[in-house]
């Protein structure tokens, strides 16, 4: 339901909604609750929408794909709508064969029940330990203590509810005035781990009550999923679970958007606006991480070239590890150009570190190492490389890698 208590501040275009949430856009509500999967912390999530909502979704690249995923690829399939998601956290349901499957279904006929929805409307997700099968008893029981659907602002609960080794909620809203109407796009995330480029550990749930073409929505979602999701990186792997879901229940009432319409846009921009706040929250909040890492590269050939570079260099664990130290060792970013498998020509490599320029023309610009490890205590760096080849250029996010990355990970399932 709509958040009355909200300030604004601008973003471009649109209007920042300061506390807004999943529940923020008309027709949504959103929460959370603890059904016994974790020892103490929420476990079951659930958003839902007061009339089918418009849906698409983007999906990990990743060859084992999740119980879950697959009952949510077949519901949005069967009509391009969704009115529900049902979300558990602490257990993946991937690698589970058959029973696992059935799981999910169980979870879906489950939740459609508890809420008289129809079960090709509902969409399941999870997230955790992989290779265990769910209780799949305390997820039913938990389920069926779900009620009060639309009453109040339950969405920090639903925030809280999916998160694994994150160590803080990702939310972001925004607003803008499209023709006479406002239009609202939130979204809510969690990620922290196995998080790498082409839809990783990471899950996206992005409202809006924008009226708009089924077809329309699904291409500004790929379009920006590409541009957000897909450029952050946190320690290379790539988990079996994790998707964004987008839905758009139309109750702004505003004219029916179009990809012709000269709105649609604008619509897109608010929808990078908020995929790209949550996906710099999630590489911000990296397991173990200290600090955000931004890295931009300019002058490729192509765009693919210069998203292949940043993402290659934000993924380096040398590099990432220099950062964590407050090294400025430009060596390794030089080496992680070097072997990200563009064609490119060394003596015509700048880079910075921050403000300060450390290579010219392929060799040490001859820099203050003091000024640079001065900014490199920061707790966001950015990194610009310009390659001297063409015109494009792209941006990449992950995060430093410290002592405690491999802490947790190596204690993840005790």
């Amino acid at each position: 339901m709509m958040n009355t208590n909200l300030t604004v501040k601008e973003v471009k275009s649109w209007i920042k909604v300061e506390g807004g949430s999943v529940s923020s856009p008309i027709g949504f509500s959103a929460g959370g609750l603890h059904c016994g999967i974790k020892r103490k912390r929420k476990d079951l999530g659930w958003i839902y929408c007061s009339v089918p909502a418009i849906s698409t979704a983007v999906y990990t690249t990743n060859l084992f794909q999740a119980a879950p995923l697959k009952v949510t690829k077949e519901s949005i399939g069967s009509n391009g709508k969704l009115q529900g998601i049902i979300v558990n956290s602490g257990n993946a349901n991937s690698c589970t064969g058959d029973e696992g499957l059935q799981h999910a279904y169980m979870m879906r006929s489950a939740f459609a029940k508890q809420t008289g929805l129809e079960e090709e409307d509902v969409a399941v997700v999870s997230t955790g330990v992989i290779g265990e099968q769910l209780p799949i008893n305390k997820i039913l029981n938990g389920i069926e203590k779900i009620t009060g659907l639309e009453e109040g602002n339950k969405a920090p609960e639903f925030e809280e509810a999916i998160l694994t080794t994150d160590t803080f909620t990702k939310n972001e809203c925004l607003q803008v005035k499209l023709k006479d109407k406002t239009i609202t796009i939130a979204g809510a995330a969690k990620g922290s781990g196995m998080i790498h480029p082409n839809m990783a550990t990471m899950l996206g749930f992005i409202t809006t009550d924008v009226h708009i073409e089924q077809g329309a929505l699904e291409k500004a979602l790929k379009s920006v999923t590409d541009q957000t999701f897909n450029m952050i990186t946190v320690d290379g792997d790539t988990s079996t679970n994790d998707m964004v879901i987008t839905m758009a229940s139309g109750l702004a009432h505003n004219e029916l958007l179009q990809e012709d319409d000269p709105e649609y846009p604008l619509f897109v921009e608010g929808l990078q606006e908020v995929a790209l706040s949550l996906a710099k929250q999630i590489a911000r909040d990296g397991e173990g991480a200290t600090k955000l890492i931004e890295v931009t590269v300019e002058g490729s050939l192509t765009e693919q070239d210069a998203q292949n570079i940043s993402k290659t260099i934000v993924g380096s664990s040398l590099v990432k590890t220099a950062i964590f130290g407050e090294d400025a060792n430009w060596g390794r970013i030089v080496s992680a150009i070097g072997y990200s498998g563009i064609h490119i020509d060394p003596n015509s490599i700048r880079v910075s570190i921050g403000p300060i320029k450390v290579v010219e023309n392929g060799f040490s610009y001859g820099f203050s190492e003091e000024e640079a490890k001065s900014y490199l205590s920061n707790e966001e760096i950015k990194i610009f490389v310009h390659i001297g080849a063409g015109n494009e250029k792209a941006t990449a996010w992950g995060c430093d890698l410290s002592y405690d990355y491999v802490r947790i990970n190596a204690s993840y399932r005790t």
